[in-house]
């Protein structure tokens, strides 16, 4: 054993690395090579220490993380990140090649987690260690500050930067580590270095206001005396620079004892999980992370050349991109990089000389193709992968089971997945996604399809993150199948559902994940819900849900029988208790109905194809309920106006008729706060009303001889109301508009237009001009396909 290291022979050997740093990384290996200890201690929780045989497992492959969480309450978690040119990981694979002992020797999870559950919380992963980008944080962890506005945390590597006239630490730390000569004969000269520097930080500035690594250092320094007591002088030790100091220190055992009487404890369980670049990253809140891990890696991991071969790796990205990149500018960006190295006093161009280089050459200048490259590369996508054989809940057993047989592996790059209802693949897929998100493990997210709009078609967004390992130990606690813990979840829910809307919700994503068991108990809580409340906002609210988990339930084969009685029974309240509700409301309240109005109305008429059992034709009594509406003078002009809107539209109403009503609400007796209102119920809102406008002229006429005649001093107050509704139409629609009034409303009705002199306008329908844009609505409604489709399968019943 090499007395390197600033010791006697009878210390241990003493590694103080940066975390994540490949500059350490090699530097541990070839110290290592030289040292050949019988024991390696690495600063990490020691409840790891039977996982660390997995390392060598052949599926294991960085980024990969520890995980550890309390064993009654999963979402209390740390992680400590490994990658492939983490010291640490290069530390324990050095050892597991070699047959000798690994050991992690940091203060164990059962008190972290505790410690912070008693008064410190962090993010992601808050654990060992403090919130720091130096070599004092451990491997994967964070710590919020102590609230003491006197505790001044620093940073190590910037206070050594700034001493050495660098402004960034990231430079600094690449110049003096990252580009040093690689082979030197001294194999332990940069940690000797390394420490005296730590050594005379800790002096100057003590803890640096992290006081829990005291304990932390009394822990490891106890761990390291067991050790030498075992092995002799054949110890060697990998951690953060900042606790070299510390654990060189001569204390009384006595005296680490005491520091750690008393602490908390809970049960904890750890595993290995996967782990991604993206969240190696600083601006992912890890504690100890770093700017450009996919950068860290490339130096970490390329034989020779670096820069050659990253701005190849660049040009590739780029040419797969669609841009315009040659050998010619991989050529001239490696002679950039190079040429500002040497302009800046560099040893050998970093990450901001080829960023420059790929600027300049390969991007003209553009930061948009660049921002590309900092993603897909500098930070990077790279998801590592653990063994089957690592422990794991039996949730996430299941999980990975259903993920197989799907054939839909968890990725760390986002991507949009297209699913196919009719297929069966695609349909437990759909299943699988919902499930996951019923439990709070959004792994999907759903989103609008780029193709059909029919319900048998679903287009998701996939993004794998490593925290959804920790939200799968939560789920946990609901079952040991997807299925049991989504049905379980589901119940639970909603008996605790806060309001009738919710459990209406809560109905149609069971139909979604097709929870056949929960179902029953979610439709019961409902009816009972439905029966008490008598709020009409509630019940409006809680009807659209309803309609579109029978048309779910249509898709995917599910009886909906009870949910179809409850939708119509909840319409029939709507439609009793509609009309007195809409009285006496201010204009936010009014607003607000308007919007369940529109939303009774879409559901009524999803709901009136459905099996609905009850008296009478549904949609003729909401036909009814809008004519009371109409009509009513106590109810709000802007629920007026909208009831008749709704009513020309399903052509219960003739135009004529919808004129005069407009007439008699723009009369000079209404006054104007009223009449704006029942104008933006009738063309506003979103509903084509400036098209209704264009088509016809005399209600066009109606509004602008009304708007013309409203008196100066009630103008202000009602513009407001009318730039909301025409702020609304699509700009052709405006300036068609705009035109019309401009020549005058002509007098013919709702063909006037064709005498205006504007393009477009005739008495009739153009035959010829209809049918020529008749192939782009069947593209767009994907006709074409459902009938190549339903040809496919005659053809297939008939072979």
């Amino acid at each position: 054993m090499s007395d390197q290291g600033g010791g006697s022979a009878a210390e241990p050997l003493l590694l103080g690395v940066r975390h994540h740093g490949p500059g350490s990384a090699r530097a541990v290996r070839a110290a290592l090579d030289a040292a050949r200890p019988r024991v390696v201690l690495i600063e990490g929780p020691p409840e790891a220490d039977a996982l660390i045989p997995l390392a060598a497992d052949e599926e294991m492959r960085p980024p990969v993380a520890l995980l550890a969480h309390a064993v009654d309450e999963p979402g209390r978690s740390a992680f400590w990140p490994l990658a492939e040119f983490s010291p640490e990981w290069v530390a324990i694979r050095w050892a597991l090649e070699r047959e000798v002992r690994a050991r992690f020797i940091d203060l164990p999870a059962t008190h972290s987690l505790a410690w912070e559950r008693d008064g410190r919380t962090g993010g992601e992963g808050e654990g060992e260690g403090a919130g720091r980008d130096e070599d004092a944080a451990g491997p994967g962890s964070q710590e919020v500050p102590e609230p003491d506005v006197a505790d001044v945390r620093v940073d190590p590597l910037a206070v050594l930067a700034e001493a050495a006239g660098y402004d960034d630490p990231e430079r600094w730390w690449e110049d003096v580590v990252e580009h040093r000569g690689v082979g030197e004969k001294d194999a332990f000269a940069p940690f000797v270095v390394l420490e005296e520097a730590m050594g005379a930080l800790r002096e100057a500035y003590g803890t640096g206001g992290h006081d829990r690594d005291l304990v932390r250092e009394a822990y490891m320094r106890l761990q390291v005396r067991t050790a030498q007591r075992e092995f002799g002088d054949g110890v060697a030790v990998v951690c953060g620079a900042w606790h070299v100091p510390a654990l060189r220190q001569k204390a009384a055992v006595s005296a680490d004892r005491a520091l750690l009487k008393g602490l908390p404890k809970v049960k904890a369980d750890m595993t290995w999980v996967p782990w991604t670049h993206r969240r190696l990253s600083r601006v992912s809140g890890y504690g100890a992370g770093i700017d450009s891990p996919g950068w860290y890696g490339h130096l970490f991991g390329a034989p020779d050349r670096p820069v050659e071969r990253w701005l190849t790796k660049v040009a590739g990205l780029l040419r797969a991109e669609d841009r315009l990149v040659s050998s010619a500018h991989v050529i001239e960006a490696v002679r950039l990089a190079e040429t500002l190295a040497v302009m800046r006093g560099r040893p050998l161009p970093g990450l901001s000389e080829t960023t420059d280089a790929v600027r300049a050459v390969m991007c003209e200048g553009s930061d948009i193709p660049l921002a590309l490259v900092h993603d897909r590369l500098v930070v990077g996508d790279v998801l590592g992968e653990v063994p089957q054989s690592a422990p794991a809940v039996p949730l996430q057993r299941d999980l990975d089971r259903i993920q197989r047989r799907l054939r839909l592996k968890p990725e760390a790059l986002e991507r949009e997945l297209e699913l196919d209802l009719r297929k069966e693949t695609d349909a437990g897929r759909s299943r699988l996604l919902h499930r996951l998100r019923l439990l709070g493990i959004e792994w999907g997210e759903p989103t609008v399809s780029r193709g059909s709009t029919g319900t048998f078609r679903e287009t998701w967004r996939l993004r794998w993150e490593p925290e959804l390992s920790v939200r799968v130990a939560e789920a946990g606690v609901w079952g040991t199948t997807v299925l049991a813990a989504a049905t379980a979840k589901a119940e639970g829910d909603a008996v605790t559902a806060p309001g009738l809307a919710d459990v209406t919700a809560l109905a149609e994503r069971c139909l979604l994940a097709e929870l056949p068991d929960a179902l029953p108990v979610v439709m019961r809580i409902l009816a009972d819900r439905a029966a008490l409340d008598a709020d009409v906002g509630h019940l409006a609210q809680a009807l659209p849900a309803l309609v579109r988990s029978l048309r779910y339930g249509d898709v995917r084969g599910t009886d909906t029988g009870a949910l179809a009685e409850v939708a119509a029974g909840l319409a029939e309240r709507i439609f009793v208790g509609l009309p007195p509700a809409c009285a006496a409301l201010d204009g936010d309240a009014a607003e607000e109905m308007r919007r369940h109005v529109d939303a009774v109305h879409g559901a009524v008429g999803l709901l009136a194809d459905a099996p609905a059992p009850g008296p009478g034709d549904l949609q003729d009594r909401w036909r009814s309920v809008l004519r009371v509406l109409s009509g009513r003078d106590t109810v709000p002009g802007v629920v007026r106006g909208r009831a008749v809107r709704l009513l020309l539209d399903d052509g219960e109403l003739g135009q004529d008729e919808a004129a005069r009503l407009m007439g008699l609400v723009l009369s000079p007796g209404t006054p104007p706060a009223d009449a704006a209102a029942w104008i933006e119920g009738f063309v506003g809102g979103g509903s084509g009303g400036g098209m209704l406008l264009v088509h016809d002229e005399r209600l066009l006429g109606l509004v602008d001889a009304w708007l013309t005649g409203v008196p100066a001093e009630a103008f202000t107050d009602v513009l407001p109301l009318l730039r909301r509704t025409f702020s609304a139409y699509e700009s052709g629609v405006r300036r068609t508009l705009g035109e019309l009034v401009r020549r005058g409303p002509g007098t013919r009705g709702s063909t006037a237009a064709a005498g205006s002199g504007i393009p477009g306008f005739a008495p009739d329908l153009d035959m010829e001009r209809a049918d020529a844009v008749l192939p782009v609505v069947r593209l767009l409604l994907g006709l074409d396909e459902a009938e190549e489709e339903a040809g496919n399968e005659l053809a297939g019943v008939a072979g």
